[in-house]
């Protein structure tokens, strides 16, 4: 009975002692696993938002692009908006061009013109290429305003629709064209001489 008992006490011992081996083992084996697991669920969750961040920053610069070509195209429109307004000043005012362009045509007729010639060939060669020179040059910066400033009202037609424009840049772009009609009108009216036209010599 006595050696039963210890057999019996061994066996159950043994049988225990293989019991938690064998959990042991297997504990270590399931741990590789759970690590591996981890590191892959670590890595796709990297992955997706890394993933996130190139969409959003993408998106970002899909966004931004529009947006700088939009403002650069409004500076561009508003600066030949001013530029428009400021040619047709130019063509009302009179301008350096013009200054020395008549002064050249006057030296032109001093030079082409005889002492014996007649007074009204005098005065014709001498001030009225002259003041017809004056008239042609402003009238080329009337026209040039005038066609600057109807490039810049037109220009939203050719854009991306549904984008207005800026109302200051309408306001400026007209006044170049009136002032552009204006002047092309006077430019047009000095060279028939319709306006001060040329005294009589008779």
């Amino acid at each position: 009975m006595g050696t039963k008992t210890v057999d019996e006490a061994v066996n159950e011992n043994g049988t225990e002692a293989k019991s938690d081996q064998e959990t042991v083992d297997v504990t270590k084996a399931d741990a590789p696993a759970e690590t591996e697991a981890r590191s892959e669920a670590d890595t796709e969750a990297a992955g997706e938002e890394q993933d996130e961040i190139e969409e959003e920053d993408e998106t970002e610069e899909g966004t931004a692009a529009p947006e700088a070509a939009e403002g650069t195209s409004g500076i561009g429109q508003g600066a030949a908006a001013v530029v428009s307004a400021g040619l047709g000043l130019v063509s009302l005012s009179g301008s350096w061009v013009a200054t020395v362009a008549a002064a050249r045509e006057t030296l032109v007729g001093q030079l082409q013109t005889s002492q014996s010639a007649s007074v009204a060939k005098q005065v014709k060669e001498v001030y009225g290429d002259a003041w017809t020179t004056t008239a042609v040059v402003g009238g080329l910066f009337a026209l040039a305003a005038l066609i600057v400033g109807v490039v810049v009202l037109v220009r939203p037609a050719f854009g991306a629709p549904g984008k207005p424009q800026a109302a200051w840049i309408k306001s400026v772009a007209w006044a170049g064209v009136s002032l552009g009609v204006i002047g092309l009108v006077l430019a047009v009216a000095k060279y028939s001489d319709i306006l001060l036209g040329l005294p009589s010599t008779s």
